[in-house]
């Protein structure tokens, strides 16, 4: 293994290799992005920049998503403190792969040399594995320098999060790609200005690349390829060489929160638009459908109610067209009922209601069910007072009696407290009227 694994992927003399790994930073004038990972005086700043007092410097777990420079940060650190280099891939490397990396680092430092060990996808790594890391990492026999795409707060094992300090790292601006795009043209570690791009195929380019430096530089690639009879990449180029833009979407990382998220409060907000973009980005990323659907049926009940009654059946019917049919045709149903959603009127006062109900239950306040109310179907429940009393509303011309229908300690308690939005108003209008009849001693809105 070389002394830095990206000796041999970033030597210029190698025209061969990926524009991406030809470009790699070689210091930190070089790096676009991560101004605030990177700020004067910071903890990854003075690490790459070998200040006094790196080598004895806490591990580093880099946080960020793919293409923000992850990997060039760890081999700057590595180049600063003039250590070896040694990397693992989280995917590809078992136990016993990092218990011999172990050895040979404790075999270095015998040697009076230092090892600086990236773990790429760190995230994958079992328990087991970051187990077997964390007494060299405690022990100084390596610096551990662990990139992520996943947050480490659930990716890795507490106690080598505790010794290890977390950077997060953003996704490339706009500005920032433009910026390495042109770079790239010009560099003579790049296409040493062979071609030249269009403003709107750099503007594609851009697009396409989703904050991800890697993938910009890949797609220009291609693109470049097939301009290699012009020379020069039009949005054409562009478009032959990138078929479909890849989603940045993870279904069992961030993203997958992220983006489900962003779905379910756009809808509630009623933005149709941004809630339909999100549901597409789910399903293109193949995203269970069923997992949508659901989403769905909790968000009728909880952000609609009823200010839309026929929101939740519309959405309860969409999960099971979606468990009947699947994908690709599901992604209509699934459109039908985001845009339903999105378009009702919202109130969460069911969702209010039961909540209060719930922390009255759990705060003690209950008790026994009044005795009219209770069952008097058997023989000789009328000895015990069982269901003596009840008033039938079906007999009264309003179909609404005045009793007692919750404990006493509950009272006329009012957990419902309905908006005027949508269904909602005509439906308050009515619990006014009904709680007229049931609580005649109680002010509307009050509680008992």
């Amino acid at each position: 293994m070389p002394a830095t694994l990206f000796d041999d992927l970033s030597d210029p003399r190698r025209p061969s290799a990926p524009l991406a790994a030809r470009l790699r930073p070689r210091n930190l004038d070089e790096v676009l992005g991560q101004r605030e990972a990177l700020a004067e005086g910071s903890p990854l700043r003075r690490l790459v920049a070998g200040a006094a007092g790196a080598a004895t410097a806490p591990s580093v777990i880099l946080w960020g998503p793919p293409g923000s420079g992850k990997t060039t940060l760890a081999s700057l650190i590595a180049e600063a403190a003039n250590r070896r280099f040694v990397e693992l891939s989280a995917v590809t490397a078992g136990v016993k792969d990092v218990r011999e990396v172990l050895t040979s680092a404790r075999d270095a430092l015998a040697m009076g040399q230092d090892t600086v060990l990236f773990v790429d996808e760190v995230h994958r790594f079992s328990k087991t594995q970051q187990d077997a890391l964390l007494p060299a990492v405690e022990n100084g026999i390596v610096t551990l320098v662990a990139a992520t795409t996943e947050n480490p707060s659930f990716a890795v094992i507490a106690p080598l999060l505790s010794r290890s300090i977390v950077v997060r790292l953003t996704a490339m601006s706009d500005e920032d790609l433009a910026t390495l795009l042109e770079r790239a043209v010009t560099d003579p570690r790049g296409l040493r200005g062979e071609v030249s791009v269009t403003d709107d195929a750099a503007s594609m380019l851009v697009r396409l690349a989703g904050g991800d430096a890697r993938r910009a530089l890949t797609a220009l690639e291609a693109a470049a390829g097939a301009a290699a009879a012009t020379g020069v990449v039009e949005s054409v180029h562009v478009e032959r060489a990138i078929q479909t833009a890849i989603v940045r979407y993870d279904r069992d990382g961030d993203q997958h929160y992220d983006v489900a998220s962003a779905l379910i409060k756009s809808v509630r907000g009623s933005d149709v638009d941004a809630a339909l973009h999100y549901l597409a980005r789910m399903v293109e990323a193949g995203e269970d459908p069923r997992f949508i659907a659901r989403r769905l049926v909790i968000l009728a009940s909880e952000d609609v109610g009823m200010a839309d009654p026929s929101a939740l059946p519309v959405a309860v019917a969409a999960m099971q067209a979606v468990s009947l049919i699947g994908l690709p045709e599901a992604r209509l149903t699934l459109a039908q009922a985001v845009v339903h959603l999105a378009l009702a009127p919202k109130s969460n006062s069911v969702y209010r209601a039961i909540n209060a109900a719930q922390e009255d239950v759990r705060a003690g306040l209950s008790g026994p069910v009044p005795e009219h109310l209770r069952d008097g179907s058997y023989r000789g429940a009328a000895d015990y007072g069982h269901g003596v009393g009840y008033s039938y509303p079906h007999d009264s011309t309003a179909g609404v009696v005045p009793q007692q229908y919750a404990p006493e300690s509950v009272g006329s308690r009012r957990y419902y407290q309905p908006s005027s939005r949508g269904s909602e108003g005509p439906a308050a209008e009515r619990l006014a009227r009904i709680n007229a009849i049931l609580h005649p001693d109680t002010e509307p809105g009050e509680d008992a």
